[in-house]
């Protein structure tokens, strides 16, 4: 049994987790534990994105997550992780990590990293966040060696607005993002429910799609050296991993 613990925001789109658990179908055990978001911030503002994903408020899901046993513990979290730049989010893991005694990481670094297991060297981005945010997302990919050829979106304040989405409305912002020169379509947001669509919307867009839960299970998985079959997860969950390059600082 490999045990993967998670630190969600909120309480928006978390039951992706139960799903993704039964779809990976081998012996993972996906833990979630919430943090808190603050009164009136469960909000896509940079303001409240950042202390959202301030040290304090996740260290105080760290001893549930060890109690239940997790080898890996990731903060699912994109817009929490990017907002402080590819410094502030790794201080913001080695602080996790220290915290909880456990390899860590952040969804935002799961993009990165899932993009280049895929082989994306350049991606298109729909995003529900305002614009700002969503520049910031793209700026945090390019330091890390992924270049993002579109960012579109609606520019959605509240993740609970984003979590009440239906297929229809997943798969238009995907397609609005989709770009011929991207590699891969990304859908950064935590609050969306995509685990039950992941290979409907390859199949429509003809390429790879990574999404907020779907990497950030891979990449706890990745953090204990496991790999698991999927393909009910999407092309990450198939391919076999692309041999590339290092990118360089950042990555």
């Amino acid at each position: 049994m490999t045990a993967l613990g998670f630190l969600h925001p909120g309480h928006s789109a978390e039951d992706d987790y139960p799903r993704i658990e039964q779809l990976l179908g081998s012996d993972v055990r996906l833990t979630v534990v919430h943090t808190e978001t603050g009164e009136g911030e469960d909000t896509h503002r940079v303001d409240a994105l950042l202390r959202m994903g301030s040290a304090d408020r996740l260290a105080a899901g760290v001893e549930e997550l060890r109690r239940s046993g997790a080898e890996a513990v990731v903060w699912a979290c994109a817009s929490g992780s990017f907002v402080h730049g590819v410094r502030g989010a790794h201080e913001q893991v080695r602080g996790l990590a220290r915290a909880a005694g456990l390899p860590a990481s952040s969804t935002s670094f799961a993009f990165a990293h899932a993009a280049r297991e895929i082989g994306a060297r350049r991606v298109a981005i729909g995003a529900t966040y305002p614009g700002d945010v969503a520049a910031l997302f793209a700026e945090f990919l390019k330091e890390t060696g992924t270049e993002a050829v579109a960012v579109r979106g609606p520019g959605v304040v509240t993740p609970a607005e984003a979590a009440g989405w239906d297929y229809g409305q997943v798969l238009a912002l995907a397609r609005e993002a989709d770009h011929p020169d991207a590699d891969a379509v990304l859908l950064p947001d935590t609050a969306l429910h995509t685990a039950s669509h992941l290979t409907a919307l390859e199949d429509d867009l003809a390429k790879p799609v990574l999404t907020a839960h779907q990497v950030a299970v891979w990449e706890a998985l990745r953090l204990t050296d496991r790999r698991v079959n999927a393909p009910s997860l999407g092309a990450l969950f198939t391919r076999e991993p692309i041999v590339q390059a290092d990118p360089g600082p950042g990555a």
